[in-house]
């Protein structure tokens, strides 16, 4: 496949939060990579120990008031007591089988490539199903807390949960910002396409992609959810391989040269 030229458009900066999750991201991004094999683990919950499921940083402090990405892994079995956040949390599942709902409501486990938005406030359990469980959390303020039920409140926001069967894809011909030859496809999952608003997509690159993410916003980051990629910021640099659960940002006006081998989300 000859060179495609893509050009993402990601959040701007500033931060607007009373109550509901924030619409803009305040934190400018870098050039980074953080690899699946870079991760450093420890406790999502640090009060519950070894009850509690493994969280790996891959950007920002979640224990801080701050933008934050990490990964999630549960163990087969596992399941939450009620409990409620304080801040609004969103959830992409890279493998396994995972579940997010009222406690009183039938498990509806969510597989790779799905997508979750926890509120602030809502009392809820998480629960997952498979051997091996991971997910990608992203939070637009800090720090990620659990509290008991009773301290449980509306903040006007509505949980969602969206299997990957139920995600509407575009086709690159109905996209205005990729090549229409490039076969890439992606489909919306959070935030307002206006400017200055911090939104998110799925992205799918077919098997046999080389080509560019060219960023236009001081805000681009990029988690791998599923297949693989390399990776380099210019052909200078040696590629990094990059797996599920490895992340990349951006600076503006940066480019990142990538190349699959198979479909690859993120």
């Amino acid at each position: 496949m000859k060179t495609i030229i893509l050009v993402a458009l990601a959040a701007l900066i500033s931060i607007n939060s009373v109550g509901q999750a924030p619409t803009t991201d305040y934190r400018t991004t870098i050039n980074e990579v953080v690899t699946s094999q870079d991760i450093d683990w420890g406790w999502l919950n640090p009060l519950r120990g070894d009850k509690s499921p493994a969280a790996g940083q891959l950007w920002g402090d979640r224990t801080k008031n701050e933008p934050a990405g990490f990964l999630v892994k549960f163990k087969k079995g596992f399941s939450s007591p009620p409990h409620i956040h304080n801040i609004t949390y969103r959830g992409v599942v890279i493998k396994g089988l995972l579940h997010n709902d009222d406690e009183k409501a039938e498990k509806q486990w969510l597989t790779p490539g799905s997508y979750w938005q926890q509120p602030a406030g809502e009392a809820h359990v998480t629960a997952a199903n498979a051997e091996d469980n991971l997910a990608f959390l992203d939070i637009q303020e800090g720090p990620y807390l659990v509290k008991p039920t009773s301290n449980a409140f509306d903040n006007g926001e509505q949980p969602v949960n969206i299997n990957k069967t139920n995600l509407v894809w575009l086709n690159a011909a109905d996209i205005k910002w990729v090549d229409k030859k490039s076969h890439i496809q992606t489909a919306f999952l959070w935030g307002n396409h206006e400017k200055n608003q911090l939104r998110a997509t799925l992205l799918k690159l077919p098997a046999g992609f080389n080509g560019y993410i060219k960023n236009l916003s001081p805000n681009f980051r990029a988690v791998i959810i599923s297949g693989g990629l390399t990776h380099q910021f210019s052909k200078k640099e040696d590629k990094n391989k990059l797996t599920p659960g490895s992340y990349f940002g951006a600076i503006k006006n940066g480019t990142s040269i990538i190349s699959t081998t198979k479909e690859t989300l993120l």
